[in-house]
């Protein structure tokens, strides 16, 4: 039985090269996918100092500075500040415990030595020795990408420390697990529509960020999303990513938008489900809306990869694929969160590959009562269409995906800041905004200088603005439904 509090203390005071990153946006990536095998990187191996530590190659330091007062980078500050030579290293940090074993290593919790305020990191420990030149190309494919990530829904990489024939990520702890533990919680291990709009949107726009950069994801699925101490969601795990040109694009669109007469009087329009029950006055005006869209439309590759309930037909073909596969993936990913279980799932993983190889289209199971199915129901089919040159979204990428009715009414540059759904078996933290994002917790002084300055604006009498809540919301009102299928 393997110790759940292993520190290693005794061979971390050694002079291992490591290299800070400077990202900003806070992130999760702690969790070992149930879909990969383990390595035989036993817990209790001490690192080696028998071979000549490795030298650390990582990109330039970045300016963005979008989450200064978050405690994660007061306390790397603090401990590359006291460092003899201002760099991280393992003695820095104390493991906890494990937290899960991948593909590729394994990942511990575990807290920066001497920080006054404890803050949970989650540490990847990769064994060189212990992997293929193919895995360990996937492992510094990863290094980089997690490199080049700025956003509040995807991971940062606080340092990259090389240490004898280790490689270590520090990357954000995420204390609520990943989304499919999450779905094994609830009845029928489904979600009801307005939680799977919910997470349906943030994973949008984690992938649309992921392609503007180039980065052909292949790895969607619930075992990846992890679920941050807030509620909201990160995408974890990018060693089976590729990256390709993207050439960013930047058009008009025309459409007609239907509202009130101008010279009505102001009043709470009518759901557009009222059809012809709705006695309110509309009329169609035609407006011109700029949208930029950076898709990775000529990416290629014909590497098979990634796991077999989620891969594309075209995927499976084994003739190239491109960018699309992330949209199917992102199809049977919400199939799987209404449904409770994916769309051509078999009895051995060669039925399955069969299925989706197939021509027959996606089959829906017992029809939900819920509102917004249907939305839902033609959305899947839109993005689980075989032909990848008529699927959604492969052409302008999640700007047609964001269009569809399943997602009206969201406001997406404020998407970050809609409030969590309650969810059976998630334990949120309630955290307040900062610079502009859900996750910052404020240092204590700080907290202590914004109380002065409200009560200085008080005093003064100045305070005539009204402080608005920021806890906006989108969901859909509707009965719930148990499914009855479970995914084996």
């Amino acid at each position: 039985m393997e110790d759940d509090s292993y520190y290693l203390d005794t061979d971390l005071d050694l002079s291992f090269t490591s290299t800070t990153t400077d990202r900003t946006f806070t992130s999760s990536s702690a969790r070992s996918s149930l879909a990969r095998s383990s390595l035989t990187l036993s817990f209790n191996d001490r690192l080696s100092t028998a071979t000549t530590p490795s030298t650390t190659t990582s990109s330039a330091p970045t300016t963005l500075h979008h989450r200064r007062y978050d405690p994660h980078w007061t306390a790397i500050r603090a401990a590359t500040t006291l460092s003899s030579d201002g760099r991280l290293h393992l003695r820095h940090l104390k493991l906890v415990r494990l937290l899960g074993t991948g593909n590729l290593g394994r990942v511990f919790l575990c807290h920066l030595r001497d920080c006054p305020t404890p803050t949970a990191f989650a540490l990847k420990v990769i064994d060189r020795d212990a992997l293929t030149a193919k895995k360990l190309s996937h492992v510094e494919t990863e290094a980089e990408i997690l490199s080049m990530l700025d956003h509040p829904f995807l991971p940062t990489l606080y340092a990259r420390i090389d240490a004898s024939h280790y490689i270590c990520l520090l990357i954000d702890y995420c204390p609520n697990g990943d989304l499919h533990s999450l779905l094994r919680k609830q009845p029928g291990n489904r979600l009801p529509v307005s939680q799977v709009r919910f997470f349906a949107a943030e994973v949008l726009v984690a992938l649309e960020y992921l392609h503007a950069l180039g980065i052909v994801y292949r790895d969607l699925k619930p075992e990846n999303i992890l679920i941050r101490e807030d509620g909201h969601i990160m995408l974890s795990d990018f060693d089976l990513c590729f990256k390709a040109d993207v050439v960013p694009t930047f058009r008009s669109r025309r459409f007609l938008r239907v509202s009130t007469p101008p010279s009505s009087p102001r009043r709470p329009r009518r759901s557009r489900r009222g059809g012809c029950f709705s006695t309110e006055a509309t009329y169609e005006r035609e407006e011109i809306v700029a949208e930029f869209a950076a898709e990775p439309v000529t990416a290629f590759s014909k590497s098979c990869v990634g796991t077999h309930e989620y891969l594309a037909p075209e995927l499976v073909a084994g003739n190239g694929h491109g960018s699309g596969v992330d949209w199917w993936a992102f199809g049977i990913f919400l199939f799987e969160m209404l449904h409770g279980a994916t769309p051509f799932k078999g009895v051995t993983k060669e039925q399955t590959l069969r299925k989706i190889a197939s021509s027959d289209d996606v089959v829906f199971p017992l029809e939900l009562d819920e509102e917004g199915v249907r939305e839902a129901k033609d959305l899947i089919q839109q993005l689980l269409v075989k032909d990848p040159t008529k699927r959604l979204g492969c052409a302008r990428g999640a700007q047609d995906i964001k269009r569809h009715p399943f997602f009206e009414g969201i406001k997406w540059p404020l998407i970050r800041h809609y409030k969590p759904p309650e969810i059976r078996g998630l334990v949120k933290k309630s955290s307040k905004a900062h610079g502009g994002h859900v996750t910052g917790v404020s240092s204590p002084r700080r907290r202590k200088w914004l109380w002065w300055a409200l009560s200085n604006l008080l005093r003064s009498k100045r305070s005539n603005s009204k402080i608005q809540s920021n806890n906006n919301s989108y969901h859909y009102v509707g009965k719930s439904y148990n499914a009855s299928r479970k995914r084996v």
